[in-house]
């Protein structure tokens, strides 16, 4: 299986805070604390040479150095995955959600708590793997004792440290992200606001009735997606409404050159997902695909869920991907971008949005993680 650099970069990402999103196999996870250990053995190794080699070549006893080395990566191998262990078991009892809401002092006590305890844990157990039992741990005397108790404190609260500096870091690139492409999107929507208004207006001396049926739809999708706006996720139940009343208003403007078909699963219903992700493809599948036939078509969009995997489709059987691009208010064509920065904003590589050919017309999906 090849791993890509994003994927990597991401798990990275992922291996230092829980505040960012899945990305790559979960035994990558597993490979980043193996790197992790064999780095902390070289520092340990390093340190032993220091205070406990004698004479002037110790240095220059490659196999001194190597036996020790193999020594310190079994103990920092068994303490990094006592660790891991801990935060995978209590990740999944109390829900990774719960984790990432932890704040303030509860945050730094959990965050530092837990390699304490991976510590208190793995450190005698691999010291038993490399010697042979637990002889030693009586030998030691109380100044070793405290000394290397207060050394294995000091080296965890310095990586606590860093691993607080790194989450801080991936939180705020990942809101910065998510604000910057909130205020794109609060560019592009005014020009369909307008366009709509522009819309009624016309029709309110030629054809009332189609004017009142327009205006009451508009009202119905702008609450709709005032509501999705304001939140950081949402159902997909909440989108698939915002889209069927985004496709009402579309209609009482296009008549019956627009029909469309809207189902999903009951287990994709309750899914959550960020919010306003399928009005612009919609969008883009009636201004592009259905508008430029002169008898329109239908838009069809369905939701499932499939191996853990959430699937949103967004069908159209209009001109397709090869029709020529139509001119339009500035900022419609970077949607497809939109969505796909949001996607690894908040998924990382875990998400993707595919465009494929129909015949005729064309196929969005949204392929999603959905635990």
């Amino acid at each position: 299986m090849l791993i890509e650099p994003h994927v990597l970069a991401g798990s990275w990402r992922r291996w230092w805070s829980y505040d960012a999103p899945r990305v790559g196999p979960a035994w990558l996870q597993l490979v980043w604390t193996a790197v992790f250990a064999a780095v902390v053995a070289v520092g340990f190794t390093i340190l032993g040479f220091v205070m406990f080699a004698g004479g002037e070549g110790a240095w220059r006893n490659l196999p001194g150095w190597a036996e020790w080395y193999g020594r310190n990566l079994v103990v920092a191998l068994v303490v990094a995955y006592t660790i891991h262990g801990l935060f995978s078991l209590l990740a999944l009892g109390l829900g990774e959600v719960r984790l990432r809401r932890l704040t303030g002092w509860r945050r730094t006590l959990f965050f530092a708590g837990v390699p304490i305890a991976g510590l208190a844990i793995g450190w005698p157990l691999g010291a038993w793997l490399v010697v042979g039992n637990f002889g030693w741990f009586t030998q030691l005397g109380a100044n070793a004792m405290a000394g290397s108790l207060l050394l294995a404190l000091l080296v965890t609260a310095v990586f606590q440290v860093i691993w607080t500096i790194r989450s801080r870091e991936i939180a705020a690139r990942m809101l910065a992200t998510e604000a910057q492409l909130k205020l794109l999107q609060a560019q592009i929507e005014p020009h369909f606001l307008f366009n709509t208004l522009a819309n009624v207006l016309s029709l309110v001396d030629t054809d009332a009735a189609r004017a009142k049926s327009m205006l009451e739809a508009f009202i119905d999708y702008l609450r709709s997606s005032l509501l999705q706006q304001r939140r950081d996720a949402t159902s997909v139940g909440a989108e698939l409404a915002l889209a069927r009343a985004y496709l009402l208003l579309l209609q009482a403007r296009m008549d019956d050159r627009l029909r469309f078909e809207i189902s999903a699963t009951p287990e994709a219903l309750e899914r959550m997902i960020p919010p306003l992700l399928l009005q612009p493809l919609v969008e883009n599948a009636i201004r592009h695909g259905l508008e430029p036939k002169i008898d329109g078509g239908t838009v069809r969009i369905s939701a499932s869920v499939q191996n853990r995997r959430l699937h949103l489709h967004i069908r159209d059987d209009g001109m397709g991907l090869d029709a020529p691009k139509r001119p339009g208010p500035r900022g419609a064509g970077v949607a497809l971008d939109n969505i796909r920065a949001r996607l690894a904003a908040r998924y990382g590589a875990d998400a993707r949005l595919l465009l494929e050919r129909q015949e005729p017309g064309t196929c969005a999906t949204l392929d999603l993680p959905a635990p």
